[in-house]
């Protein structure tokens, strides 16, 4: 399983939602991504990406493209979870 960095330490990617986007000609993605140290904090990282390196820097979504990450939640329940959406604890 994939180790990012983060601030608080390494953190393991639970899971990965890959949401492509376009801007014209350019292409490019943005990620969400649920992440969980060995101690069991779980952080959600955003990111965009470019030729499938992660870019820092905002994430912008438009309206049409949030309502296409909130539908692809229903594809990955801990994220969608971590959102609040998905029911439970």
């Amino acid at each position: 399983m994939k180790t990012t960095a983060t601030p608080w330490g390494p953190a393991r990617t639970v899971e990965q939602l890959t949401l492509p986007q376009r801007a014209g000609e350019k292409r490019f993605a943005s990620v969400v991504q649920l992440l969980e140290t060995e101690k069991g904090e779980r952080y959600v990282r955003f990111a965009y990406t470019t030729g499938g390196v992660a870019r820092r820097g905002p994430v912008t979504l438009r309206l049409r493209d949030l309502e296409r990450l909130r539908a692809a939640l229903g594809e990955h329940p801990e994220l969608n979870q971590a959102f609040g959406c998905g029911g439970g604890a």
